[in-house]
């Protein structure tokens, strides 16, 4: 039951570094010490080079990480739904899978918010790893451009990798689609706002 811990570790890890952050770094590191999964390894790698940094870089350094590009989100859906109606769709499932399985998630996030599926896994590991699996791509590209930004956050998505079934050749190749094409988006009800050629 190691998978629960570092899904748990995971969670609390994106979350944006606050005052408490390097408490929670520091308790974090000591729980992960006691942890025997081998995607513990990364998460303590990401608390060492996280710890020394001061709290407002930290902060600085997760708001252009992660607030400044869609490519780099932690709402999952938007990966594969982008800005379209059916993301809400995907959204209200989410919503119905917690709520099947008794938990109330916090309800200023969006349901697909990363920290949150995560912290799902960590309390009903069945039901949160099923959802983790189905968005595999999403994870796996977020992964990719993690790697490629070159952030120690990284890390954390590796061990969130290292906890599901590696990569199927059709999560590499949808996260290769995404990559190239970014996700979806449709343009609804903008007709009357149409710029319009002088009279």
């Amino acid at each position: 039951m190691s998978a629960p811990a570092v899904h748990q570790a995971a969670s609390l890890l994106l979350y944006y570094p606050d005052q408490e952050w390097p408490r929670r770094l520091e308790l974090i590191a000591d729980r992960l010490r006691t942890v025997r999964h081998p995607a513990a390894r990364p998460l303590l790698r990401f608390c060492e080079r996280a710890a020394p940094i001061p709290v407002l870089e930290a902060a600085a350094h997760y708001t252009d990480v992660f607030d400044r590009t869609h490519r780099r989100t932690l709402h999952l859906t938007y990966y594969t739904d982008g800005d379209t109606r059916r993301r809400g769709g995907a959204l209200a499932a989410l919503r119905e899978v917690y709520r099947a399985a008794g938990w109330e998630p916090d309800p200023a996030e969006l349901p697909d918010y990363l920290p949150l599926v995560l912290e799902f896994a960590a309390r009903c590991p069945r039901a949160g790893s099923k959802l983790l699996r189905g968005h595999r791509a999403a994870v796996e590209l977020l992964r990719l451009a993690l790697e490629d930004r070159g952030t120690h956050y990284a890390e954390v998505l590796d061990a969130v990798s290292a906890t599901l079934p590696g990569p199927r050749p059709a999560d590499r190749a949808a996260a290769r689609r995404l990559a190239r094409t970014g996700p979806p988006s449709e343009h609804v009800g903008l007709e009357p706002f149409a710029a319009r050629p002088p009279s």
